[in-house]
């Protein structure tokens, strides 16, 4: 390979052109972070510190957890349907509802009292009763602490989503994932530290900007891998062409090395290409270990059989059902299994795609039965697996499982089977890292409309509190200065849940 030693003059192709017009693999994942100039004075420090582990050095608090598993559920799954046992819904079923005040609806659902389609019975010693959608969990239920006042800021789903997914209404902040990834850093070398595990049919509302580093040092994004496709990481490797061979790709990693040598030679003290380098010798390294990370061929049959795995279909009815769903579910949990014991410290499934038609996410305005049913089982069976694989590995004492949504559905029926949005109750639930096990925080009203105690609901600002708390972090320190303010996960909010910790 020729030397590039001589002078790069002002008129020679620029860095970042001659990045772009390389064609090269690595791409998608490594030129994010490569290529953003958005580094504030704070960031320079901020990404030498990522490196070595994260900004929290020391840990504020003794950390239960190390890592974390969130489970989104995109488009709204109704708690009064699953996890949110209401007698007084199969009492009043059919009869006017009532609840003797104005009702707020996103669209025209002021039906009659709608019950739920499916039968209830308690589980573990607990007592927990669960929908028959979700029988599941309660193998796990023990294992698990339900908060069933959650609130919304509204009822509409790409700003919900991202209240629940960043802390903001707005666009432009980071995602949970990215928060951690800067707070604590990374515990392996060969996988990136936040990944997103996205529902095989589309990203859910406001796509990548849910998991988005916004403000932070861009290698905090998250990470998008699709298990079971054809192409699970876009640009991990070259296209099919007729001009990249694995010599010219040697060659064009050994001609970037020399160029951004001298590149950071002529800037001392400058750490941004630093960090930017580590992205890319990321990148390079996930060649190896990503693929090997998604391949499930190794895992014996008792494992598949755990997670839905088992069922032998090579294809799948055209109407959404059980089986399918599992599948895709369960697969991602088992994948989050493996990315978890390889060091990722924070994994992101999404279940539920974006507003389309058939119904493919919990959105059921038309047919709570027809939706929630493949849905929940689906999702049920692949978190269970997970909850119990983790269990008897070991792992999940130090791995905290957090189960949301953007907001709940209506008591009420809107047609004659679908129910609306509810933005003023909803259930989010967490197991493991730190959590106390069967127990039930904040009840709601015998409707499920409302919190029981309106004058103290739980916001996601509590929920993010307790997840950085039992990691180790204090809400209120961890901070980055955009714009001149001190941006945190919770804004100005939030308080740690100490009824959920163990």
């Amino acid at each position: 390979m020729q030397n590039y030693s001589e002078p790069i003059t002002p008129n020679s192709i620029s860095r970042r052109e001659w990045l772009w017009q390389s064609g090269g693999g690595l791409g998608g994942i490594a030129l994010a972070s490569l290529l953003s100039d958005q580094f504030s004075d704070q960031a320079l420090g901020a990404t030498a510190a990522a490196a070595s582990g994260g900004v929290v050095q020391p840990l504020h608090v003794p950390a239960k957890a190390k890592r974390v598993v969130q489970l989104f559920m995109s488009g709204a799954a109704s708690h009064i349907d699953t996890f949110d046992y209401k007698p007084a819904l199969i009492e009043q079923h059919g009869q006017k509802w009532d609840p003797g005040e104005k009702v707020e609806l996103f669209q025209n659902g002021l039906g009659n009292t709608l019950k739920s389609p499916w039968s209830w019975k308690p589980h573990g010693e607990s007592g927990k009763h669960l929908s028959e959608i979700v029988a599941p969990l309660g193998n796990c239920v023990d294992d698990i602490a339900f908060v069933h006042n959650m609130v919304a800021k509204t009822g509409v789903h790409s700003q919900s989503t991202l209240l629940q997914a960043t802390g903001f209404q707005e666009p432009g902040f980071p995602g949970v994932g990215a928060w951690v990834s800067y707070g604590l850093g990374s515990m392996n070398k060969n996988l990136p530290t936040f990944v997103v595990l996205p529902d095989h049919r589309g990203f859910a509302s406001n796509g990548a900007k849910n998991w988005s580093s916004a403000f932070l040092p861009a290698h905090h994004q998250g990470t998008v891998l699709r298990p079971g496709t054809e192409n699970p990481i876009n640009d991990l490797f070259p296209a099919d062409n007729d001009f990249i061979s694995n010599r010219s790709e040697r060659d064009t990693q050994k001609l970037l090395e020399q160029l951004n040598e001298r590149h950071q030679a002529e800037r001392p003290g400058d750490s941004r290409l630093e960090a930017r380098i580590k992205s890319y010798e990321l990148a390079a390294r996930m060649q190896l270990a990503a693929p090997e990370a998604l391949d499930l061929s190794g895992e014996p049959e008792h494992i598949l059989k755990l997670y839905g795995l088992d069922h032998g279909m090579s294809s799948f009815p055209k109407e959404i059902n059980p089986v399918e769903e599992t599948e895709y579910f369960g697969r991602k949990c088992l994948v989050a299994r493996r990315l978890l014991e390889r060091g990722v410290r924070f994994v992101q499934i999404w279940s539920g795609n974006d507003n389309r038609f058939p119904r493919r996410n919990w959105d059921s305005h038309e047919d709570i039965a027809r939706d929630h049913g493949p849905l929940a089982i689906g999702m049920s069976m692949g978190a269970a697996a997970l909850i119990q694989d983790l269990k008897q590995r070991g792992m999940l004492d130090d791995t905290l499982i957090l189960w949301t949504t953007e907001f709940g559905r209506m008591p009420c029926s809107q047609g004659s089977t679908g129910r609306d949005h509810n933005p003023f109750c909803f259930t989010n639930w967490l197991c493991g890292g730190g959590i106390k096990g069967g127990v039930t925080h904040g009840p709601s009203d015998e409707w499920g409309f409302k919190p029981q105690d309106r004058e103290h609901p739980t916001t996601c600002y509590d929920i993010h509190a307790t997840l950085l708390h039992l990691l180790g972090i204090d809400h209120t320190r961890l901070t980055f200065r955009s714009n001149g303010i001190d941006r945190r996960l919770t804004d100005v909010h939030g308080h740690v849940i100490d009824e959920l910790l163990a």
